[in-house]
Order: structure tokens, then sequence, then C-alpha cells
């Protein structure tokens, strides 16, 4: 594909731009398809990971048998390993996906402004492990909490499709908020904010990360909704800093 100055992106055509997106967007398919089908291969060892926060709860022993778990469907099986596969799809094609949206944005931008291409992408996947990361350290205490609830007259016998589809939107939800702080300094960038505004609307931005933090963990009990909430704060007022840094 030819490069494009910003003079040339800002006139382009409308077809243009559909037609250049159309490209990102194929290569971001075929990147997902060819690690959906990675994943295909190592789905026992995607899945052994996935399970493991169950062996942490006291009543593990009852919750799992030898590390396994049940499905009550023929069925129920195959949308199993379809449902895991294309997550870690997803994941293992990140970089390409991250790096496409890059190189759409990047004609719109100055030449000293695409510099940030490899710092922005390898952010975006440190942003994201991070967050999957912490989300493993919390899931244990958050399944204990929820456990606790049932009394001790109840056990825990969770099928395979509730379990997984429950771990997975909370892995998601954590990889993906993390990425918070890079939303914020693209936009920096780009010039619609910078650091006055974002420290102007501290207060603000603290009470949304609550707010979301509330909305995205399972349980909205204090602790683990802190356990969201103080990691994004934290990356918020890094990312004021940073802002800042990049504005000198």
């Amino acid at each position: 594909m030819r490069l494009i100055s910003r003079s040339q992106r800002s006139e382009m055509t409308i077809i243009e731009h559909l037609e250049e997106l159309r490209t990102r967007l194929f290569k971001m398919v075929i990147a997902f398809v060819l690690g959906s089908g990675l994943s295909w291969f190592l789905y026992d060892a995607f899945l052994e990971i996935l399970i493991s926060p169950l062996q942490g709860l006291p009543e593990s022993g009852q919750i799992i048998t030898d590390g396994k778990l049940i499905f009550t469907s023929p069925t129920e099986a195959f949308f199993i390993r379809l449902k895991v596969t294309a997550f870690a799809g997803f994941v293992l094609a990140l970089p390409v996906i991250l790096w496409q949206i890059w190189r759409f944005v990047t004609p719109g931008l100055h030449k000293h402004e695409k510099r940030y291409a490899v710092p922005f992408v390898a952010a975006s996947m440190g942003l994201f492990v991070g967050g999957v990361y912490f989300s493993f350290l919390m899931l244990p205490q958050a399944l204990a909490i929820l456990t606790s609830f049932a009394g001790t007259e109840l056990v825990l016998l969770p099928r395979a499709a509730d379990y997984l589809s429950f771990v997975l939107l909370l892995i998601g939800a954590f990889g993906l908020a993390f990425e918070f702080p890079l939303v914020l300094l693209s936009l920096t960038l780009v010039g619609v904010l910078d650091s006055r505004k974002l420290s102007r609307g501290r207060k603000f931005a603290w009470l949304g990360m609550l707010f979301a933090s509330a909305i995205i963990t399972p349980t909205q009990d204090p602790i683990t909704m802190s356990l969201m909430a103080v990691p994004l704060i934290l990356l918020f007022e890094a990312t004021v800093l940073i802002a800042r840094l990049m504005k000198r």
C-alpha cells in the first residue's frame, strides 16, 4: 500500500478512507484466524491455565476432580473449545491488530508523532498483559467471596461453559480496562486532551474509574472493586505525568 502524507490524507475521499479501513480490517481478521488456528492446538494448555484459579479454593477437591470440569451436553465441548481458542486467538493477534490501528491513524499525524508507533504497540500489549495477569491475581479471591455466600452446606460444581464464560469475561474486562491510559495518551497526542485538562478532571476521572470498577468486577464488593480501581487510578496518574513530559 502506498504511503500517504498528511496533506494527501486530508484530501482522501470517503471511498478511499473506507478502502484503507477495509485493508486494515482484512489484515486484522487474517491475524485473528491464524492466532485462533494456533490456539486450537494449544487448547489443553490454555484450559489448564484458566482452570488453575479454582485450585486455590479451600473446597477445590470437591469442586474439581483431577483438575477437570464437567460439561453436560455433547455439543457443549465444541463450543467451549471454540470460545477458548477464539479468545486466545484474539490475544495472540493483538500485536497485529494494534499495529494496523496505528497504521490507519499514522498518516494523519506529524512526522515526529509517528515515532510513537512501536512504543504504542509495545505499551498496548504490556498494559493488556498486565491487566490479564492482575485479573488472575484477584480471581481466587473473587471466587472465594462469591462461593462464600452459599454457606457451609452447599458446594460449587461449576459447568465448564459457565465457569469459562465468567473467567474470560473477567480477563477481557481487566485487559481492556488497563488500556484506558493509552487511550488518554492517544487523545493527548492528537491534541484533544492535555496534561492540564487531565489534572483538572482528576476528581471526575477517579469517580468514573470507581464506578467502572464496580460494574466490571463480578462481586461488586468493596475489596474486589478496590483491586480494580487502585491500579486504574495509579495508571491515570502516570498518564498525567507522561502527558506533561510529552508536552515538553
